[in-house]
Protein backbone atom coordinates (compact mmCIF):
# COMPACT_ATOMS: atom_id res chain seq x y z
CA UNK A 1 0.00 0.00 0.00
CA UNK A 2 1.35 3.43 -0.90
CA UNK A 3 1.05 5.59 2.21
CA UNK A 4 2.44 8.68 0.46
CA UNK A 5 -0.92 9.11 -1.32
CA UNK A 6 -2.66 9.44 2.05
CA UNK A 7 -0.17 11.82 3.73
CA UNK A 8 0.38 15.49 3.19
CA UNK A 9 4.01 16.59 2.54
CA UNK A 10 4.61 17.64 6.15
CA UNK A 11 3.43 14.24 7.43
CA UNK A 12 5.49 12.47 4.77
CA UNK A 13 8.65 14.39 5.74
CA UNK A 14 8.06 13.74 9.45
CA UNK A 15 7.52 10.03 8.80
CA UNK A 16 10.70 9.83 6.70
CA UNK A 17 12.61 11.60 9.50
CA UNK A 18 11.27 9.09 12.07
CA UNK A 19 12.14 6.12 9.82
CA UNK A 20 15.68 7.45 9.27
CA UNK A 21 16.15 7.98 13.02
CA UNK A 22 14.91 4.45 13.72
CA UNK A 23 17.21 2.94 11.07
CA UNK A 24 20.18 4.84 12.53
CA UNK A 25 19.39 3.44 15.98
CA UNK A 26 19.37 -0.09 14.52
CA UNK A 27 22.63 0.43 12.61
CA UNK A 28 24.70 1.85 15.47
CA UNK A 29 24.22 5.49 14.44
CA UNK A 30 24.90 4.88 10.74
CA UNK A 31 22.27 5.74 8.18
CA UNK A 32 20.65 2.76 6.44
CA UNK A 33 21.30 2.62 2.70
CA UNK A 34 18.83 0.45 0.78
CA UNK A 35 21.00 0.48 -2.36
CA UNK A 36 24.68 0.34 -3.16
CA UNK A 37 26.37 3.53 -4.27
CA UNK A 38 29.76 4.47 -5.69
CA UNK A 39 31.38 4.43 -2.22
CA UNK A 40 30.23 0.84 -1.68
CA UNK A 41 31.56 -0.12 -5.11
CA UNK A 42 34.94 1.44 -4.26
CA UNK A 43 35.05 -0.40 -0.91
CA UNK A 44 34.36 -3.70 -2.66
CA UNK A 45 37.06 -3.00 -5.25
CA UNK A 46 39.63 -2.13 -2.56
CA UNK A 47 38.72 -5.22 -0.53
CA UNK A 48 39.05 -7.36 -3.66
CA UNK A 49 42.50 -5.90 -4.40
CA UNK A 50 43.65 -6.42 -0.79
CA UNK A 51 42.61 -10.07 -0.73
CA UNK A 52 43.66 -11.19 -4.19
CA UNK A 53 46.17 -13.98 -4.58
CA UNK A 54 49.61 -12.38 -5.25
CA UNK A 55 50.53 -15.28 -7.50
CA UNK A 56 47.45 -14.62 -9.65
CA UNK A 57 47.04 -10.86 -9.89
CA UNK A 58 43.98 -9.42 -11.51
CA UNK A 59 44.20 -9.20 -15.26
CA UNK A 60 44.71 -5.68 -16.62
CA UNK A 61 41.57 -6.01 -18.70
CA UNK A 62 39.45 -6.89 -15.66
CA UNK A 63 40.85 -3.99 -13.66
CA UNK A 64 40.25 -1.52 -16.50
CA UNK A 65 36.71 -2.84 -16.94
CA UNK A 66 35.98 -2.38 -13.22
CA UNK A 67 37.41 1.14 -13.25
CA UNK A 68 35.25 1.97 -16.28
CA UNK A 69 32.20 0.63 -14.44
CA UNK A 70 33.11 2.75 -11.44
CA UNK A 71 33.52 5.85 -13.60
CA UNK A 72 30.16 5.22 -15.29
CA UNK A 73 28.48 4.70 -11.93
CA UNK A 74 29.92 7.96 -10.60
CA UNK A 75 28.79 9.92 -13.66
CA UNK A 76 25.27 8.44 -13.48
CA UNK A 77 25.08 9.32 -9.78
CA UNK A 78 26.17 12.88 -10.50
CA UNK A 79 23.68 13.20 -13.37
CA UNK A 80 20.87 11.89 -11.17
CA UNK A 81 21.73 14.44 -8.48
CA UNK A 82 21.79 17.29 -11.01
CA UNK A 83 18.48 16.17 -12.59
CA UNK A 84 16.90 16.20 -9.11
CA UNK A 85 18.11 19.78 -8.63
CA UNK A 86 16.68 20.82 -12.01
CA UNK A 87 13.35 19.15 -11.21
CA UNK A 88 13.22 20.98 -7.86
CA UNK A 89 13.88 24.35 -9.55
CA UNK A 90 11.16 23.61 -12.13
CA UNK A 91 8.64 22.73 -9.40
CA UNK A 92 9.40 25.98 -7.54
CA UNK A 93 9.10 27.96 -10.77
CA UNK A 94 5.78 26.32 -11.53
CA UNK A 95 4.49 27.16 -8.05
CA UNK A 96 5.63 30.78 -8.31
CA UNK A 97 3.93 31.06 -11.69
CA UNK A 98 0.62 30.30 -9.97
CA UNK A 99 0.81 33.35 -7.68
CA UNK A 100 -2.32 35.45 -8.13
CA UNK A 101 -4.06 32.83 -10.27
CA UNK A 102 -7.19 30.88 -9.42
CA UNK A 103 -6.59 27.18 -8.90
CA UNK A 104 -8.55 24.08 -8.07
CA UNK A 105 -7.00 21.90 -5.37
CA UNK A 106 -7.98 18.26 -4.94
CA UNK A 107 -7.71 17.38 -1.25
CA UNK A 108 -8.78 13.79 -0.76
CA UNK A 109 -12.40 13.47 -1.85
CA UNK A 110 -13.06 17.22 -1.77
CA UNK A 111 -11.86 20.10 -3.90
CA UNK A 112 -11.02 23.69 -3.02
CA UNK A 113 -11.03 26.63 -5.43
CA UNK A 114 -9.31 29.91 -4.72
CA UNK A 115 -6.48 32.31 -5.53
CA UNK A 116 -2.85 31.42 -4.78
CA UNK A 117 -1.68 34.12 -2.36
CA UNK A 118 1.63 32.68 -1.22
CA UNK A 119 4.23 30.07 -2.28
CA UNK A 120 6.53 28.17 0.06
CA UNK A 121 9.71 26.98 -1.64
CA UNK A 122 11.54 23.74 -0.90
CA UNK A 123 11.82 20.19 -2.17
CA UNK A 124 8.03 20.00 -2.01
CA UNK A 125 6.72 23.48 -2.92
CA UNK A 126 3.42 24.44 -1.36
CA UNK A 127 0.82 27.01 -2.40
CA UNK A 128 -1.48 28.91 -0.08
CA UNK A 129 -5.14 28.98 -1.12
CA UNK A 130 -7.83 30.42 1.15
CA UNK A 131 -5.35 30.65 4.04
CA UNK A 132 -4.23 26.99 3.87
CA UNK A 133 -1.06 25.54 2.38
CA UNK A 134 -1.43 22.69 -0.13
CA UNK A 135 1.19 20.59 -1.88
CA UNK A 136 1.83 21.65 -5.47
CA UNK A 137 0.96 18.11 -6.59
CA UNK A 138 -2.60 18.66 -5.31
CA UNK A 139 -3.22 21.47 -7.82
CA UNK A 140 -5.57 19.97 -10.38
CA UNK A 141 -6.37 23.05 -12.49
CA UNK A 142 -5.07 26.56 -12.99
CA UNK A 143 -7.88 28.86 -13.99
CA UNK A 144 -7.13 32.13 -15.82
Amino acid sequence: MDFSAMMNPAELNRTQFDVDAFNKSLNGGKAFKPTLDKDDFLKILITQLQHQDPTKPMEDKEFIAQMAQFSSLEQMTNMGREFAKVASVLRVGEAQGMLGKNVEIVNGSSSVTGTVTQVMRGDFPMVMVNGTFYDLAQVEKVIE
